[in-house]
């Protein structure tokens, strides 16, 4: 494993104002410090609304960052036009949310296959990838050329999940991908991330399930250190 980190923070802050109440400004995190290498796991923890998700959202560029630094690869996320964050997340980061944001009336085989048509994977390898994961995480094939819109939130949690492990993305941001899931499919996403890992992704996950962290992370990181009243 490389010691040079793919994913690294530097003094980030964050704040939100809330313009339905006078404009007040609520800071959320201040000098938040992280470093990912390849092939590492780290798993975020802390109470609920220590920042978690809010500082997975500004990794992937849902949020911008008030000041700090946050380098993917050879972007910096925090200063980064918009074109810059779309090709990042196209070819370089992926994120494994807990929830299928799809367009209607595409099949499950090509919203799986559609990371790496986006990155000049030719029509029959991603179907191919595809259908591989589809297979590993128990989709039946009779649904495949469905729109998994119409699926049961089990299945497209696992729909999700398959499009997320598509591409072999540099680094990933799973939010929690083993909830909900039976024995079965959760052991074959823990095998996921343990090949990405492998492959030298670096990876930065929340995991409610302590089993699967402790399984799958390197290290933890409490993100309440990060809170305006311990900085």
């Amino acid at each position: 494993m490389t010691t040079h980190p793919f994913i690294e923070l530097q003094g980030v802050c964050k704040s939100f104002t809330l313009h339905n109440q006078g404009g007040a400004v609520i800071p959320v995190m201040a000098g938040a410090n992280l470093c990912v290498s390849a092939g590492e796991c780290v798993g975020l923890v802390g109470e609920s609304g220590a920042g978690k998700s809010t500082l997975m959202r500004m990794i992937y560029g849902n949020y911008l960052a008030a000041s700090g630094r946050i380098r993917v690869g050879e972007v910096d996320v925090a200063r980064a036009a918009p074109r810059e964050i779309l090709a990042l997340r196209r070819h370089t980061l992926g994120y494994v949310s807990q929830f299928l944001r799809v367009v209607p009336r595409v099949s499950t085989l090509d919203v799986v296959a559609e990371p790496l048509l986006a990155v000049g994977t030719d029509l029959p390898a991603a179907r191919a990838r595809a259908e591989e994961l589809l297979e590993r995480l128990n989709i039946p094939r009779r649904l495949w050329t469905l729109s998994p819109t119409t699926f049961s939130g089990g299945e497209q949690q696992r729909v999700n999940i398959a499009r997320g492990f598509a591409h072999a993305y540099p680094a990933l941001l799973l939010d929690e991908p083993t909830a909900s899931l039976d024995a079965a499919n959760r052991e074959t996403v823990l095998h996921l991330i343990e090949e990405a890992k492998a492959h030298g992704a670096a990876i930065v996950g929340i995991f409610h399930d302590a089993t699967a962290r402790d399984r799958v992370c390197d290290r933890r990181v409490d993100v309440s250190a990060f809170t305006p009243e311990a900085a």
